[in-house]
């Protein structure tokens, strides 16, 4: 299912075609090489003095790890995210590797990588969706995580799916139009804004 999208200016395809789907193949299996490539993209987004701060639990094609993962997402979100093939704990080490002290762009670099995970999926052509619905505390037990890497979200990815199965409730959100914020909201000042 593709989700074409009015932008004011012309994108790269790949932005264009990048959404969080919601319905997954569940009887879909990804090879090691597709989920390594993903976080290969992952290990090259830029970050504050090339620290590479992100760290990321995986479970793939429904094996132990994945079970325990999808057992952290909260209620509404266990409705679907489960049939992806891969799910992933997108975590933050907070240490600076350097000073021994706090990394203050720990989780902004997070984000980035994770962008570039969500771009290198549609690229791929798998759906991917990044989810903040899941319990950091279940996740921090389950998986003996130290008080310095903070798990800071979740992703769902793998094949895409028949929306048709999904719950009523889900299926709306699946369907629903994309909509963004026009750029004269975001854009502070410093940039020529059409009508600014």
């Amino acid at each position: 299912m593709r989700k074409p999208v009015p932008t004011d200016l012309p994108l790269t395809p790949v932005i264009l075609e990048r959404w969080s789907q919601y319905a997954f193949d569940p009887e879909a299996v990804l090879s090691a090489e597709s989920v390594l490539t993903l976080f290969e993209a992952a290990r090259w987004a830029p970050s504050s003095s090339n620290i590479q701060p992100w760290r990321f639990i995986a479970g793939v094609n429904r094996d132990e790890t994945h079970a325990k993962l999808a057992s952290c997402l909260d209620e509404g979100n266990r409705l679907w995210a489960p049939d992806a093939s891969l799910l992933v704990c997108c975590c933050a080490s907070l240490t600076h590797p350097r000073t021994g002290m706090e990394n203050p762009l720990a989780r902004h670099d997070l984000g980035i990588s994770l962008g570039f995970i969500l771009l290198q999926a549609t690229h791929m052509g798998l759906a991917c969706h990044p989810m903040g619905g899941f319990s950091k505390e279940k996740a921090r037990e389950l998986f003996g995580l130290p008080g310095d890497i903070d798990p800071m979200s979740m992703i769902a990815i793998g094949m895409p799916g028949d929306p048709e199965k999904l719950a009523d409730v889900v299926k709306k959100k699946h369907s629903r139009v994309r909509l963004r914020t026009g750029l004269d909201a975001i854009l502070l000042s410093g940039a020529p804004v059409p009508g600014r």
